[in-house]
């Protein structure tokens, strides 16, 4: 996922914008243009999209935001990832984020 795609994300849930992004891993991704010009950017990886209205976060996975309904998300992965990256997220979603954090274990 590209930073620039951040101005136009929103909660799936309540459409609050912007969402607060957590950088976990990234990449220097570079190319070239018809010109001949090269052009590098930084892909975000591995994150999270968190939304300080409702507290939801949604995870950033090979470089794609999973921005899923509650009801359409899997409890089991969403807590794998939890439990791998918590010491790179703040508190607020690893303890109290929705749908489900690491207290809901």
């Amino acid at each position: 996922m590209k930073h620039e795609l951040l101005d136009i994300l929103a909660c799936p849930i309540d459409k609050h914008y912007p969402l607060k992004l957590f950088v976990i891993s990234e990449n220097w991704e570079e190319a070239v243009t018809k010109e001949g010009e090269k052009i590098k950017w930084i892909e975000i990886s591995t994150g999270v999209l968190f939304c300080e209205k409702c507290n939801r976060w949604f995870p950033i996975v090979e470089g794609i935001p999973i921005m899923l309904p509650d009801e359409l998300r899997q409890k089991e992965e969403d807590l794998q990832f939890l439990s791998k990256y918590s010491e790179y997220l703040p508190k607020e979603i690893v303890e109290k984020g929705k749908p489900w954090s690491l207290s809901d274990k």
